[in-house]
């Protein structure tokens, strides 16, 4: 058997209050419509918000040194597993690189 349910009155204002009035409690709103606040934010600067530009071409011969050194362990050093693990340093190192492109 399902539990009762709960009776509401469906009241969202508090009580005593009447259709149209204005509560003083929302914070005074600017120009911009954005509600003011007594902490300045300075802007971001541009060199914040873009990337150096050899950031992503780093990035990108990481990412490629490391499938080529993989790749090459196959073909050309079959008997060590050293080029593998340099190969993920690069990759990694490339991913690290990526999560900082702006």
């Amino acid at each position: 058997m399902a539990p009762p349910k709960r009776k509401t009155t469906g009241r969202v204002t508090p009580k005593g209050t009447r259709p149209g009035e204005v509560t003083h409690s929302a914070p005074a709103a600017s120009s911009a419509g954005v509600a003011a606040s007594s902490r300045y934010t300075p802007p971001i600067t541009k060199e914040m918000k873009e990337s150096p530009r050899w950031l992503p071409i780093l990035m990108a011969i990481l990412l490629g040194l490391g499938a080529l050194t993989i790749l090459l362990r196959y073909l050309v050093w079959p008997d060590t597993n050293l080029p593998v693990l340099f190969g993920l340093g690069f990759l990694l190192g490339g991913l690290w690189l990526a999560t900082k492109w702006h």
